[in-house]
């Protein structure tokens, strides 16, 4: 039995996804970074076992009641673990965050501010005292009637709902009427109500057109269709509604995403009339603080607000003010004072969601827990980086134990212990190869990650490719970037630089498909492929489809009269209908909270038992989705269209993935690579350009090797390649560099140096330049 006073975290018999019963120890009190390759287990470790066994252990003493009300997960796969104190995770949220979340709203800075204009604001006279809610958007009692707090309305004109004024009304001159019959039934209802539906556009009376586009009534007439001549022709009566209210109906009604998108495209976002794009309710802007309204605040860069936070004589007003800048302090020292308050959350990039999420940490003061972060480092500029280990420092000083799982190796330096596991991915990984100092790490032949941990020789002398033509993008002026104009030569690989915040996802954002030059356009971004399990590699990227068509054409499917729609598990028929193809069943345990387990008919398999008989080359159905793409590869090397698909997956590095891998359990660079090798597997026809931002996060030295060889396949292979990077080998390797900044927000959104990585590399203004130069041959 281990004392309690036992210094080290003891992990026994961890069996949690690929882990071969780990056994390792790890010191408290120091920071302990966990590498290996993607998909190696190192968060199976960390984050599935570790921080999963303090949550269950944390659940167990809350209130059985209480605990219905608390997602968590399940129990780990795992022998025992001593030694473990209480854990906090800070993992990057993959969802798409809302429209009305800032950051003020994920920092608790805005409840502060808010605050302080409740109890410490200047009121007109007369004027009655609110509520903090009142000085809130996303509240009805704050919330600008107008606009209900979203700072926008949406309008429409005749131009975007008339793009052609030559054609008539029946030849489809309404571009925003639905189509099929609900749209001819307008265009009925029209001509019974004496308009000309023949005559160009252009040649109708004014009053007319405003009225057929504009008008709010509905009247309702007997319209006599003429339709085939073979068909009974019966009037009915129809109810108008003009072009106006049909799209706003459809923006604000419509469930389906698709009519919304195209509803979204006859309308135009201006800033509401009302409260100025403010969100706010008239009573709320008349209250000032330091002689700002609280929209006026919330607009600064943090920085600024800090030192705006001076006024206001009484007590309460210097409480809540120093409150507010001791909150502020470690955002700013995280390196994100450019960010103001009401800056949307879905404008941030995974990085800068993830450090204000550990600067709120940082404020809380917790000492003796074990803080376990998901890639702290994820879309951070090396200079950035240098910051967020200063502040995992500081979580150590004040007496916690940081596990961190990351792939950068500055982090891995920096740390007091290394916990490397591996040696590759999937079933070829899962034990734990060093667990010790770093520079110990060196001695283990088989890791991955010593490889470039102790590499020092320089890099290769690479011939940089010529353009074959250039892309003007600009001049752009969108959130920092002020009247940018930037060239991108084509038939290269370019990367774009900068500091966090300095306007790279902007800029590259501004690229579209009908710029000259750029033929066709692939965007590769890092969102989820599918928000349910029902989603999952082997669907995304059509395989399943193949597969499906393999077991429909075997003799036994063929003698059963099973078609493709038997091997699906989205539909009835050939699913499991206890589970409905999900393969677990909810159990509700009453005051504890719900758990998933396998479905007792099917066992996890997802189909009944009639479907799972029929077999090709002795595997059922549910047998094959549970390869992983390695062996799936070896086991339809035969079957041409599945082995294609299952190469280019191979060649992006997803070999660890089993086919039917839920996307929810995907990473964001699983994700991403999942949507190149969709693309990669497409026949490509003339000049392609792809959009990638930051694919190389989440990735181990290792894989980023194997994505860059691919990358650069695809520019050898005459497209063009623009990625948005912060890793300084992959800048190096490039042919051109465009390097924003100098700084974030205000300080940055300029174009600091341009030209090729030696060239960049020398730049004196730019805070790329001495990181790139390190690791330029």
């Amino acid at each position: 039995m281990h004392s309690p006073h036992d210094p080290n975290v003891r992990v026994r018999g961890a069996r949690e996804h690929n882990l071969k019963g780990v056994d390792v120890d790890i010191p408290r009190d120091v920071l302990a970074v966990f590498t290996g390759v993607s998909g190696s287990g190192k968060s199976s470790l960390a984050f599935g076992t570790i921080y999963a066994e303090a949550q269950r252990r944390y659940f167990e003493s809350v209130a059985p009641y209480a605990r219905r009300l608390i997602h968590q997960v399940g129990a780990p796969k795992v022998g025992e673990i001593t030694g473990l104190p209480p854990a906090v995770s800070l993992q990057q949220r993959r969802s798409a965050p809302m429209s009305r979340s800032s950051v003020g709203t994920v920092t608790n800075l805005s409840n502060s501010l808010r605050m302080l204009y409740s109890r410490a604001g200047d009121y007109p006279p007369g004027a009655k005292r609110l509520d903090s809610d009142s000085f809130s958007p996303n509240t009805a009692a704050g919330a600008c009637p107008q606009c209900h707090g979203l700072g926008q309305v949406h309008r429409t004109t005749e131009e975007l709902l008339v793009p052609d004024p030559a054609l008539s009304i029946r030849e489809g001159a309404i571009a925003a009427w639905p189509g099929a019959w609900q749209g001819k039934n307008l265009r009925d209802i029209l001509d019974a109500l004496g308009h000309d539906v023949d005559r160009p556009w252009r040649e109708l009376p004014a009053e007319a057109r405003e009225w057929i586009l504009f008008t709010d009534e509905q009247p309702v007439v007997t319209v006599h269709p003429v339709r085939d001549a073979d068909r009974i022709q019966r009037p009915y009566q129809g109810t108008y509604m003009s072009a106006r209210r049909y799209v706003m109906k459809t923006f604000s009604d419509s469930r389906s995403t698709t009519l919304r998108a195209k509803a979204e495209r006859f309308l135009a976002a201006a800033p509401c009339p009302a409260c100025g794009g403010s969100r706010l309710r008239p009573e709320a802007l008349a209250v000032t603080f330091a002689g700002r309204t609280i929209a006026e605040l919330a607009a600064l860069p943090l920085t600024e607000l800090a030192g705006s936070l001076e006024g206001g004589a009484s007590e309460t007003a210097r409480v809540l003010t120093e409150d507010l800048k001791s909150r502020i302090g470690p955002v700013v020292e995280l390196g994100l004072g450019y960010l103001s308050l009401d800056r949307a959350t879905p404008t941030l990039s995974a990085g800068e969601l993830q450090r204000l999420r550990l600067a709120t940490q940082l404020r809380s003061g917790l000492f003796g827990v074990v803080y376990v972060l998901d890639e702290p480092s994820a879309g951070l500029h090396p200079a950035d980086t240098e910051a967020l280990l200063r502040v995992l420092a500081r979580l150590k000083a004040a007496g916690n134990t940081v596990f961190v799982v990351e792939h950068h190796l500055d982090v891995m330096r920096g740390a007091d212990w290394l916990v490397d596991v591996g040696p590759l991915a999937g079933e070829h990984g899962g034990r734990v190869l060093h667990s010790g100092p770093v520079t110990e790490l060196a001695r283990v032949t088989e890791s991955a990650t010593a490889r470039f941990l102790f590499d020092d020789s320089p890099a290769a002398v690479r011939q940089v490719r010529a353009p074959q033509g250039q892309l003007k993008v600009g001049p752009v002026t969108r959130h920092n970037l002020r009247g940018v104009t930037a060239e991108f030569p084509l038939g290269v690989f370019t990367a774009v630089t900068g500091v966090s915040g300095s306007g790279k996802s902007t800029l590259i954002g501004e690229i579209a498909e009908d710029l000259v030059g750029v033929g066709r356009l692939v965007s590769v971004d890092q969102k989820p492929i599918g928000r349910t399990p029902r989603s999952n590699l082997a669907t995304y990227t059509g395989l399943f489809d193949v597969v499906r068509r393999v077991f429909a054409a075997t003799d036994e499917a063929r003698a059963r009269g099973y078609g493709v729609g038997r091997f699906s598990f989205n539909v009835a028929g050939g699913r499991c209908e206890t589970c409905q193809g999900e393969g677990f069943v909810s159990v509700e345990l009453l005051f504890l909270p719900s758990t998933y387990a396998p479905c007792p008919d099917c066992g996890g398999a997802r189909y009944n038992p009639e479907t799972l008989q029929v077999a090709y080359r002795g595997r059922n159905i549910a047998q094959v989705l549970d390869l992983t793409v390695e062996s799936a590869a070896e086991f339809f090397a035969d079957t041409a269209t599945v082995a294609r698909s299952l190469a280019t997956l191979l060649d992006v590095g997803l070999g660890y993935l089993r086919l039917g891998q839920p996307a929810t359990e995907l990473s964001g660079g699983e994700a991403q690579r999942i949507k190149l090798a969709s693309e990669l597997q497409r026949g490509r026809r003339g000049h392609t350009l792809y959009l990638l931002d930051e694919p190389t996060t989440g990735l181990h030295p290792a894989d980023v090797e194997v994505l860059m060889r691919q990358l650069h396949g695809l520019v050898d292979a005459g497209h063009t390649v623009v990625v948005v990077e912060h890793d300084m080998s992959v800048v190096a390797g490039a042919d051109w560099v465009i390097d924003l900044g100098p700084g974030g927000g205000d300080a940055g959104g300029r174009i600091v140096a341009a030209g090729p990585p030696a060239r960049v590399a020398q730049e004196t203004g730019s805070a790329t330049a001495p990181y790139l130069a390190r690791v330029m041959p």
